[in-house]
């Protein structure tokens, strides 16, 4: 895969349309609670500062539905930016109203802009072609460093890099560094080469495995997920999870992973509560004596212990997906077991972001990753096979 990189074109006192990923959670006072992707962005933002660049910085935040909506706005995100850069920000009152156009037009070299909230328009996601065209009037050079949304072909992501030639568009360090390792893990593991799959439902991993059983050693399975496998099985799995049509899937991917002589691990307890509840009675269970109407809400002690025993030889592992509902305390610690194993292990440990890098930041595990990804749905397709709208557009022919 041939990306355009940031530092192999010429944006020297240029002005910069900047696509990042701020998408961070907030608690209910809009506080930032986990500003990690602010900071993975500071790379290319310092760069393109000490290139004399005017760089005007656009992202997405949350899901609002009409227009603006005080609780989605990018000043929080702004605010802690800029105390990241100890430098002042510019807040544009929209996206792409007169104010905001002439703003841009009047950005000075060494001065940052940030737009509001890119999905305050409805254009953004439908990819419209006159948003698009807009925003790129605004710039001389685009770059996109938003690695978690390249998975969607919006107009600030894949739109926009359609009006800028090869010389004037390319990919930041975050996003260039994302596609590297991935590429990378996927092609060219260090062996043993292990991948943990969890995660509520198959239906959303199920081209993954199928991408991922010809090229690693070992598969662990974990999470909701684990229980079609387990009634595909055969296995009585009481009230869990199931995705019962895709019990033919499951048993497919298990032959195939017979086939290639790759090792395929599920839990062998569970621990099982009444009810989806984090004040529910719960108990751990061999897999075999679920009650029939109870659920499996995490992996038990005996799966957390083999699961980790698994990856005592790996040279590489992929973590895509955590093994319970890791957000309730009493459903976390097979999850929190699984990942001091992971960061205990000499191997080259990737995390494919979402819940899953959300749990290595709860469990204290995260400076002993080799790599944690920004995207969670946009590394799910990476590791499927699939090309990213996003970075598709930034290929050099």
């Amino acid at each position: 895969m041939n990306l355009q990189e940031i530092n192999n074109i010429d944006i020297a006192s240029k002005k910069v349309f900047l696509r990042c990923d701020f998408n961070v959670p907030v608690d209910e006072y809009q506080n930032i609670t986990d500003d990690r992707r602010i900071k993975s962005a500071l790379n290319t933002i310092r760069y393109c500062i000490d290139q004399d660049c005017a760089v005007i910085i656009a992202s997405h935040f949350g899901r609002p539905k009409n227009g603006f909506e005080k609780k989605f706005s990018l000043r929080p995100v702004k605010q802690r930016l800029k105390t990241l850069l100890k430098m002042d920000i510019k807040l544009a009152p929209s996206i792409i109203c007169d104010e905001t156009l002439a703003m841009a037009k009047d950005l000075q070299c060494g001065e940052i802009m940030f737009l509001e909230n890119m999905r305050f328009e409805e254009g953004e996601t439908k990819n419209d072609p006159q948003l698009a065209k807009t925003l790129a009037s605004m710039a001389d050079i685009y770059i996109n460093d938003a690695f978690g949304v390249s998975h969607r072909a919006h107009a600030s992501v894949e739109g926009i890099a359609q009006y800028f030639d090869i010389e004037h568009k390319a990919a930041g360090f975050l996003l260039a560094k994302e596609i590297k390792y991935f590429s990378h893990i996927i092609k060219e593991p260090k062996r043993p080469f292990v991948s943990i799959v969890g995660g509520s439902k198959v239906s959303g991993k199920l081209q993954a495995l199928y991408n991922l059983v010809p090229k690693v050693d070992k598969i662990i399975i974990g999470g909701g997920m684990a229980f079609t496998f387990l009634k595909a099985l055969g296995y009585e799995v009481g009230n869990s999870l199931v995705e019962d049509e895709l019990i033919p899937e499951a048993l497919k991917i298990m032959d195939e992973a017979k086939a290639k002589g790759v090792k395929f691990y599920l839990p062998v307890d569970v621990i099982a509560a009444e009810a989806f509840d984090a004040e529910a009675f719960a108990k751990a269970v061999p897999i075999q004596e679920i009650p029939k109407t109870w659920m499996g809400l995490d992996i038990g002690p005996a799966s957390a212990t083999l699961f980790s025993l698994a990856l005592d030889d790996a040279h590489t592992i992929l973590w895509n997906g955590p093994m319970g509902v890791y957000e309730m305390d009493k459903f976390a610690k097979g999850s929190f077991k699984l990942s001091h194993a992971v960061a205990n292990t000499y191997a080259t440990t990737v995390v494919g972001g979402g819940d899953t890098a959300d749990l290595v930041r709860r469990t204290g595990d995260e400076d002993d990753m080799t790599f944690i990804s920004t995207g969670g749905g946009a590394s799910l397709e990476l590791i499927e096979g699939k090309v990213l709208p996003g970075v598709k557009a930034l290929l050099i022919d």
